[in-house]
């Protein structure tokens, strides 16, 4: 359905945003979110005619803004010829039934203006997979509220995705297509374990990227290994997960691994649908948190990559922390320390010193030992073999001897049992 939007005028959007006391910090809306939700509406095609910011308590049951705010963004959609609003926030079925009836025109959420931007970018089969299972998931359980945003024809903002006008009337369609998109995803997951095992036991250590949207992780994948991604200045600009093989010195290859971008509010349908994808970080050895240094809100955004980290990574992981496009930052204003670098990828400085970074973070991350095993423990034989690049296996009288690189969970297990590590 990509292309529909080309077809039609620029949407016009009032964006909106509450900030409420009872609110979190990930669902709270401030004047940065609605920046950056500015930059997610021109990444989708449309235009920002005008920002109103409520405060309140806690939101209106009904309303969520108040139906005095609400009157006063129907005024300014009027003054300002809009086509839509978006808001800051998730918004349940009942708000946007209610904002509609009050505003008159179309009300979206940040998640559906993420989704579409999803439903845009996706090029493989792998990718759309993901993003139409995400929007089913999104959709079911708001249509019976989403009357004007549901009804839309001929394309725009919002209206990208799985045929939304039958949507409202077969919700048992929804439920078998969600679960058919879902095996499918499982059969992707199979292939790639299928895949990770053989680079496990072809010992290629797996570096992935990770971080913000927009900080340049794709720019440092060509940099570094000629892959001609397209990197544009624009968020989420790449999708589907790319893999190329990076050689970091004369005794190292590894396999290097772009991710989606990650992002404040991020739905948590989206983080479950791109599952397949994300599962990367947790198989990998080492991660490459790309920062853009030069970011006004740089903390905020390392701190919800951290969290994703903690959510998706393998617990001890080691991560090099990535300060790309140092060249637009103050050197000062750049943390330095051993698991840190300052980079810029569009100019290519830097790059010697994060090879060595990183070939210092995977011998980190990985132990050549040899392992001599009571004939009780022989189970472990089997884990080794699941887990590590075992090197070979000798049956003695009194011992198994195994040579293997093992992880550092794996590492924790067998520790008891090395008689020698290289």
């Amino acid at each position: 359905m990509e292309g529909n939007f080309e077809k039609t005028i620029q949407e016009r959007a009032v964006l909106v945003g509450l900030n409420a006391d009872c609110f979190t910090q990930a669902q709270t809306a401030t004047e940065d979110t609605l920046e950056e939700l500015e930059a997610l509406l021109e990444t989708a095609g449309g235009f920002c005619t005008g920002k109103i910011l409520q405060n309140r308590h806690t939101p209106d049951s009904h309303s969520f803004i108040g139906e005095g705010k609400a009157q006063e963004v129907r005024m300014l959609v009027e003054v300002t010829q809009s086509t839509m609003v978006i808001f800051d926030n998730e918004l349940s079925p009942g708000n946007i039934r209610a904002l509609e009836e009050i505003i008159g025109v179309p009300v979206l959420d940040r998640s559906a203006l993420i989704l579409d931007i999803f439903a845009q970018r996706a090029k493989t089969k792998e990718g759309r997979l993901q993003v139409e299972l995400a929007q089913y998931q999104y959709l079911l359980p708001r249509l019976s509220g989403m009357g004007k945003s549901l009804s839309r024809q001929g394309g725009g903002i919002g209206t990208r995705g799985p045929g939304e006008t039958k949507l409202e009337s077969d919700r048992r369609h929804i439920r078998e297509r969600i679960t058919r998109l879902q095996g499918e995803l499982e059969q992707v997951r199979q292939v790639r374990g299928v895949q990770r095992q053989r680079r496990q036991k072809n010992a290629v250590p797996v570096v992935a990227l990770v971080g913000y949207t927009n900080a340049g992780k794709s720019t440092l994948l060509n940099r570094l290994t000629g892959a001609g991604i397209p990197a544009n200045n624009r968020l989420f600009d790449t999708l589907d997960t790319t893999s190329r093989q990076l050689r970091v010195s004369d005794n190292l290859e590894v396999i290097l691994s772009d991710t989606v971008g990650f992002i404040a509010k991020l739905p948590h349908h989206l983080v479950d649908a791109f599952r397949a994808t994300l599962e990367e970080l947790e198989y990998a050895d080492v991660l490459l948190h790309v920062i853009d240094a030069s970011d006004p809100n740089r903390a905020e955004h390392m701190a919800v990559v951290e969290r994703l980290i903690a959510k998706l990574a393998r617990p001890g992981t080691p991560v090099v922390e990535c300060y790309n496009k140092a060249d637009l930052a103050a050197p000062e204003d750049i943390p330095m320390g051993e698991d840190k670098i300052a980079i810029s990828a569009a100019l290519g400085l830097g790059m010697e010193q994060l090879l060595r970074k990183i070939e210092t973070a995977v011998g980190q991350g990985r132990h050549h030992i040899l392992l001599q095993l009571p004939y009780s423990q022989g189970g472990l034989v089997q884990t080794l073999h699941d887990g590590a690049q075992v090197m070979g296996v000798e049956y003695t009288q009194d011992s198994i001897q195994v040579e293997a690189v093992v992880d550092p969970i794996l590492y924790g297990r067998v520790r008891l049992y090395i008689t020698k590590e290289w």
